[in-house]
């Protein structure tokens, strides 16, 4: 975190501290009205003159009896409404779990450095395992700085919607205490007629001839009338009292929610920003650490494994070239192996050719044998006194 927001932090901090120790007033005689006959002289003449509005010959004085006031609850209302729209707490609490989610998506096994990629990150040609580390790092601290920023801008939205639910609070009050001074005036005016002006009316109907009685008879209806009237317009300016008695410890409520919100960001500003920034440098420090530790580690096990393999080669070589120089020009196997051979070929050459022989010789005996029969069977036939004979020593020549 810069120092400039460290500084604004800071100064937020006792504008909280202010706003905490405002006390709100609370409602004197709440659920009660006092009556005229209660009330002292300012409070009576009060009431009087709330009374003076009401026309009982005008239908439209008693319907509007206390209108402005409503009017007033009305526009203290849709301030409260348009208060709660623009205030953006959500979008405050948004930044709170933002920066909640940058910090958790650091992944434990990505700060491996002996990590290995996988096939699907080498595929894809991802950093290294400390790159996209660092990488993550400078975005998660732009995060930070970017969310601070907007924290601070919502606690200074918070701390003036606060401000202005103290005035909402007082000018609730202040309708709520008008309010009964309406509802006196009227319950007030509802006994004069009840007591005074309609039995008054009543004894004038009974005293007018019978002429004209039509007439005032009416009066004395539109009277009672205009009576009803003004105890049901009573009776919602009682509903409407109720109303904002309850509104009351809901502009509180958002009160103290705003309060706890400021003073949730504050000391997240000055307290948990800059130790998420220490632990990541740290994370960080520690990385690099690692880094060069393993960086001499493999120094080292390449050394230790050049000694050892050269070790292992020379005395293979040494073995390899000391065996050749004691061997001679002709290994005896060698020799005595091809002495053996040699003579394996002399045996069966010789023994082949008296295979052979001996086949020749059979065959020449052979030869004769079929020679000696053919002459033999030619000679038989010759005998013979057949046709045959004479036939066959005609192919045969003369001996």
């Amino acid at each position: 975190m810069s120092e400039n927001v460290r500084e604004k932090a800071e100064q937020t901090l006792a504008l909280v501290e202010e706003v905490n120790a405002v006390v709100l007033p609370e409602p004197v005689d709440a659920g009660e009205v006092i009556s005229l006959a209660e009330a002292d002289a300012p409070l009576g003449e009060e009431i009087r003159s709330r009374m003076d509005e009401i026309d009982m010959g005008d239908t439209n004085s008693i319907v509007a009896f206390g209108s402005a006031a409503q009017a007033e609850l009305q526009e203290i209302s849709q301030a409260m409404l348009q208060d709660v729209r623009n205030k953006d707490v959500g979008p405050a609490g948004d930044s709170l779990r933002n920066i909640v989610t940058t910090i958790r998506g650091f992944s434990v096994s990505e700060l491996d450095v002996r990590r290995k990629r996988s096939w699907w990150e080498k595929l894809l040609g991802r950093a290294a395992p400390f790159a996209k580390f660092t990488a993550k790092f400078e975005q998660v601290q732009g995060q930070i700085d970017r969310v601070t920023d907007d924290l601070l801008k919502h606690e200074h939205t918070l701390l003036k919607d606060i401000k202005s639910l103290d005035l909402l609070y007082e000018k609730t009050l202040a309708f709520y205490d008008e309010l009964a001074l309406y509802i006196a005036a009227g319950e007030e005016k509802l006994r004069v007629l009840d007591e005074e002006v309609i039995p008054a009316k009543e004894a004038e109907v009974q005293a007018t001839p019978e002429g004209d009685q039509v007439m005032v008879a009416q009066e004395l209806r539109d009277l009672r009338a205009a009576r009803d009237d003004l105890e049901r317009r009573v009776h919602d300016l009682k509903l409407t009292r109720q109303v904002t008695m309850q509104s009351l410890p809901s502009i509180r409520l958002v009160q103290e929610n705003d309060k706890s919100l400021v003073t949730k960001i504050n000391s997240t500003l000055v307290n948990t920003v800059p130790l998420w920034e220490t632990q990541l440098a740290q994370a960080v420090t520690i990385q690099r650490s690692a880094e060069a530790a393993v960086a001499v580690r493999d120094a080292n096990d390449l050394t230790n494994e050049l000694l050892t393999s050269n070790a292992k080669n020379l005395r293979d070589s040494n073995k390899m070239i000391r065996q050749e120089m004691e061997r001679g020009v002709f290994d005896i196997e060698a020799v005595k192996q091809a002495n053996a051979d040699l003579i394996g070929t002399i045996q069966e050459s010789l023994q082949i050719a008296d295979e052979g022989k001996a086949r020749r010789a059979a065959a020449e005996a052979e030869l004769k044998k079929m020679e000696a029969e053919l002459r033999d069977t030619l000679a038989s036939a010759k005998a013979k006194k057949t046709g045959l004979g004479d036939t066959a020593s005609t192919s045969v020549p003369r001996g």
